[in-house]
């Protein structure tokens, strides 16, 4: 079938590949781990991630990189981030260096659905996800469960690479409640943004920002990535501190370059709402767009504009520009970051 793909024109999208990886789990142990040809979930209707929405899923990439590897980026950060969900949901945790080995052996099994180096920056989405199953109608913890791994090669998140993007604040609803499961990435977290996200996309827009839901008075996330501002004086690089804002690995990610490689301030505190004079860019980041620049935030009636409408600020395309160049294999990688899948 690789041979029906052009690398070149995919979108992000689901392909459907030969394996998936699964484990379950039933009476305190996992078992029966290994590769399966079968896309469909053997998911019961009573399974509490049917019912109860009791499920937490992660999202990363393989590389096809510049000398020919195929790698991953910070997958134990992705498998940590998938135990702290678990913990939340009260589910059993996958030990990281199992979450690490099936996601080298799904993508090894899949390897001619790696997108090749050099493709307009496409790679191989890899969607883990740990779910209630069984038979279980009662408002509790499942008895069993289901730790799988699909993968399919995707192009860009947005069509046309690195662009600025058209964003409004949804002052209406909150993405998740205060004190709730903000900061895990649970399914739930996710369907409560869709009727919001469709409306604005109508509209014209490209995605929806949230405000903190105790005060309304400061920026959270996006419906789907985390939020950034580079300030005017200083290009000091700000992201939201917030316990409702999901912990992301492109954000930790970004905040380590913007210090120690671009060599610039860095901040995790409060980004208030009528306070976007303060900065030069904004935008999106995370795993499937990497860096979203924003062209313009609308709020009520006030449409923000930023660096440029038609342009990306230079910060933003320094930090795009390091953190791919990393992934792809174009630069030296800090420690630990890049896990060639062919080395144990």
């Amino acid at each position: 079938m690789t041979d029906k793909l052009n690398w070149d024109e995919l979108d992000f999208s689901y392909t459907e590949v030969p394996y998936r990886w699964r484990a379950y789990w039933k009476d305190g142990e996992w078992y029966k781990a290994g590769l399966e040809t079968d896309p469909q979930l053997p998911i019961r209707e009573a399974a509490p991630i049917v019912n109860y929405g009791q499920g937490v899923f992660e999202g990363n990439k393989a590389y096809g990189t510049k000398d020919g590897k195929v790698v991953l980026f910070r997958p134990d950060e992705f498998g940590e981030r998938l135990n702290r969900g678990a913990r939340r949901m009260a589910m059993p945790e996958v030990p990281v260096e199992e979450f690490v080995r099936a996601c080298k052996e799904v993508v090894k099994a899949n390897r001619d659905y790696v997108p090749p180096y050099g493709h307009n920056g496409a790679a191989m989405f890899i969607r883990p996800m740990l779910l209630g199953v069984g038979d279980h109608i009662q408002v509790s913890a499942a008895e069993e469960y289901l730790f799988t791994i699909y993968v399919s090669p995707v192009g860009p998140l947005y069509k046309g690479g690195l662009v600025p993007h058209n964003y409004i604040i949804d002052h209406e609803h909150d993405r998740v409640a205060a004190d709730g499961t903000g900061n895990i990435k649970a399914t739930a977290n996710y369907a409560s943004t869709l009727a919001t996200a469709k409306k604005i996309r109508e509209s014209g827009y490209d995605d929806v920002l949230y405000l903190d839901p105790a005060t309304h008075t400061k920026i959270d996330e996006f419906s789907s990535a985390n939020f950034f501002a580079i300030e005017k004086d200083t290009n000091k690089f700000v992201t939201p501190k917030s316990d409702t804002v999901l912990p992301s690995i492109t954000k930790k990610s970004l905040l380590w370059l913007a210090e120690n490689r671009l060599g610039l301030e860095v901040e995790e505190g409060d980004i208030k709402v009528d306070e976007f004079d303060k900065y030069a860019e904004a935008g999106a980041m995370g795993n499937a767009a990497i860096i979203s620049p924003a062209a313009s935030v609308t709020y009520k009636d006030d449409r923000h504009v930023f660096y440029s409408e038609t342009e990306v600020g230079p910060v933003s395309k320094a930090l795009y520009k390091e953190l791919t160049a990393i992934q792809f294999g174009e630069v030296e990688a800090p420690e630990g970051w890049i896990v060639d899948v062919d080395e144990d």
